[in-house]
């Protein structure tokens, strides 16, 4: 099938590369220049596992084009996914303005029917708006075309939406009944024919529907980890083990694992953003979603964790001290470092006088320009960062550590040459990444997520 994608960000190019690996011969889009010559040169701009490579081998076998010529990605594709940025805007709301734009482009240009699949995390009723959109740039054309709009939002997790992508636990499309909605749909199942084989994976459903149920997916895993990260804050208190009482809550079937980890809070492009937008749509329908409103306060408030455990335990003055921070991304596998609890915790550590080394194994030039635009106003607070190259670099001469993203590197480090290298062998693990017990037997000073007590589990 011929595809054009709009938009060659995360979701954009994980969605174009997987599917021409199906075998679709797909046209990337994007105004961004810089990101297309990156990518006909070879490249990507984004870190992601195993993507690389699978654009690579389909640019080669001639089933992917990058390209910023918006005429010639209209004419290309019978479906069409919009996957642009949908930032949120100063009140909380998705800032539609990129999502508008592209429907407004597929309008001027489009001579035949299509298919349009809002890809990108959208409010509830956006499908309406691009399907006006369109229609407005038909109608001064004086075009009667047909064309249909589908949602079809993602549920890829970073650092693993190639694997997402190609196994998906479901395949959420909504279509409307008009003649054309069903000639999308006969579209849509033959496109996502091949995740269906074994069983179906597809749930089909009105737009509205398909449109609510991503923000409500995202809505219910933020509540998991602000409500899991809430009882830690308590278990600190209490003398209580929360990775004991993870376990014991866990282990019911109607509860189950799944972000249940204390920890010093989620950030990333969508967690923040969705629930933000999803307490937007609720004002406008003059409803309170109290529940969110609480998630959203519980995690700003978890990424000062750390820092108060610091001033606890060093003082409220930390000028003379060295911080070693490890893990700058927002979580493992990726370079992101959208509301990455890292930022919070090196800002408040920087305003109490530390001098930080920080490392991660991929988010380095990111954190970079990102701290950069974070202390722009006040560059002297950035001089005291050192961009360490190793994580062994960053613990050289170090008051204390902080683990901050759980990276597999960080897992197995050898305790005996962390202590010799620290001034003082202090650890706060921000992912609770470590037993209590056995850091105290490696001789290493401990302060986790709700770890008071620590008892050996076994």
């Amino acid at each position: 099938m011929k595809i054009t994608i709009i938009g060659t960000g995360y979701v954009g190019l994980v969605t174009g590369a997987c599917l021409a690996e199906l075998g679709n011969d797909v046209f990337c889009l994007d105004v961004n220049q810089q990101k297309i010559d990156i990518l006909n040169g070879g490249g990507i701009p984004i870190h992601e596992p195993g993507l690389e490579e699978i654009v690579r081998r389909n640019r080669a076998a001639g089933r992917m084009t990058f390209a910023s010529d918006v005429q010639a990605a209209v004419a290309h594709g019978d479906v069409m996914f919009i996957a642009v940025g949908t930032p949120p805007d100063e009140d909380g709301s998705a800032d539609l303005q990129y999502v508008l734009e592209a429907a407004r482009s597929i309008g001027r240009y489009m001579n035949d029917f299509k298919v349009i699949v809002d890809k990108s995390t959208v409010p509830v009723g956006t499908a309406d708006k691009v399907r006006q959109a369109i229609a407005d740039e038909l109608a001064r054309r004086g075009a009667a075309l047909e064309f249909s709009v589908v949602s079809n939002p993602e549920f890829l997790k970073e650092g693993a939406a190639v694997e997402d992508f190609m196994r998906p636990d479901r395949i959420v499309i909504g279509c409307d009944s008009t003649p054309a909605g069903e000639r999308a749909r006969a579209l849509m199942r033959r496109l996502y024919a091949s995740f269906n084989r074994n069983h179906e994976r597809t749930l089909w459903m009105d737009v509205r529907s398909a449109e609510f149920t991503k923000y409500a997916a995202n809505a219910m895993l933020a509540t998991r980890i602000s409500f899991m990260n809430e009882l830690a804050n308590l278990a600190d208190k209490v003398g209580v083990d929360i990775e004991a009482v993870r376990q014991g809550i866990g282990s019911d079937p109607r509860i189950g694992y799944s972000f249940l980890y204390a920890g010093c809070g989620y950030g990333g492009s969508c967690f923040p953003k969705d629930v933000q937008a999803l307490e937007r749509t609720a004002r406008v329908y003059d409803q309170e979603l109290l529940i969110l409103r609480a998630v959203e306060e519980v995690n700003a408030r978890q990424k000062y964790v750390l820092p108060k455990k610091i001033r606890a335990r060093l003082g409220a003055d930390l000028h003379g001290k060295r911080v070693a921070v490890w893990g700058l991304a927002f979580k493992p596998d990726t370079d992101d470092m959208r509301e990455a609890p890292s930022r919070v915790i090196i800002g408040e550590l920087l305003r109490l006088g530390a001098t930080l080394a920080v490392f991660d194994p991929v988010a380095m030039d990111e954190a970079r320009r990102v701290l950069a635009l974070d202390f722009a106003s006040r560059p002297e607070l950035l001089a005291r960062v050192e961009f360490s190259d190793t994580q062994m670099a960053a613990v050289q001469g170090a008051h204390a550590l902080v683990i901050v993203t759980e990276w597999k590197a960080f897992r197995n480090p050898d305790w005996t040459q962390v202590r010799a290298a620290m001034q003082s062998a202090l650890v706060f693990d921000g992912r609770n990444l470590f037993e209590p017990f056995a850091m105290a037997e490696a001789g290493v000073e401990y302060h986790g997520i709700g770890r008071a007590t620590g008892v050996p589990n076994y």
